[in-house]
């Protein structure tokens, strides 16, 4: 791992991620093609690194397959037109078999199943980003206040995870896949988590129970995203996803807490937030329960 000469690998970590979160959040302030620009260069690195881990593996996935999975992805995110992303998966997926079938080697059915995977985890899950915060509606502007509510909670459960675990972790989590993780770090993280969200969701004028419910959410798919790249890094035998950031390793290493959280963001806004038919469904038939 990379650190900066004259600092500490705490401080380097710290400065590191102080860059990245200010450069990240004015891109998403801005949206539109600064975004989409900071998507994409993340996305670059971050599959470099995908393919990389694989072929510690054994595995050759396609990198130029999840290239352009990824900027169809990304076009049609940038345009809004979510009805093309099951389209737009279907031809990518056929193209993967297609690459193995003419330029593939052994083993092919992983190669193909590996260049798939990217696809969805290094491409699609994230630039749901796209469609979150171009969100509209009559009540909210846009989606850029649940993005910054996505993020904060995010923020929050890994200080929340760290401290908690330092002073208070005695049980593992999932000790094979990620040792150093505890129980007790994890519901310190999810608090944290929680009180974010409820704050930042009376800010925007949401309902407490909606934003308490997000901020488990975010909390509970940051914690799956960060534990579901260390189950590829130690099945891979890798312990970083590469060394590009200083104090953080790769850039998989930095956002694997956002890759679930991202989409699972966007359809609880999607379906509860923003347009409330299944809330509302769900509340008549408890209604009509008692």
């Amino acid at each position: 791992m990379i650190e900066i000469p004259g600092l500490n690998k705490n401080a380097t970590r710290m400065l590191t991620g102080l860059i990245m979160g200010t450069a990240a959040m004015a891109c998403i302030i801005e949206g539109k093609l600064a975004l989409l620009a900071m998507l994409l260069f993340i996305l670059y690195f971050a599959s470099k690194e995908y393919v990389k881990i694989l072929n510690h593996k054994g595995f050759y996935p396609s990198l130029k397959m999840i290239y352009i999975a990824e900027t169809l992805f990304a076009i049609i995110a940038y345009m809004q037109r979510f009805d093309l992303v099951a389209f737009t998966m279907t031809v990518c997926a056929i193209g993967a078999f297609m690459w193995v079938l003419f330029r593939g080697r052994q083993p092919y059915i992983a190669n193909v199943a590996t260049t798939v995977l990217g696809m969805i985890y290094c491409g699609l899950f994230p630039l749901h980003l796209l469609f979150l915060r171009n969100m509209e509606c009559s009540r909210f502007q846009d989606g850029l206040g649940f993005v910054v509510m996505m993020f904060i909670a995010v923020l929050l459960t890994d200080t929340g995870c760290y401290y908690a675990g330092r002073h208070l972790g005695k049980h593992k989590l999932a000790p094979v896949i990620s040792p150093n993780k505890t129980i007790e770090g994890s519901i310190g993280g999810a608090l944290c988590a929680v009180a974010g969200a409820i704050v930042i969701g009376l800010y925007l004028g949401l309902e407490w129970y909606l934003a308490l419910f997000a901020g488990l959410l975010c909390t509970a798919f940051a914690q799956i995203g960060d534990l579901s790249e260390s189950l590829i890094k130690r099945d891979a035998g890798v312990k970083d996803s590469g060394d590009s950031l200083p104090g953080h390793g790769g850039f998989l290493d930095r956002c694997d807490s956002y890759i679930l959280t991202i989409p699972a963001m966007y359809y609880f806004c999607k379906y509860f937030v923003f347009s409330q038919d299944i809330l509302n469904n769900f509340l008549m038939f408890l209604k009509g329960l008692f």
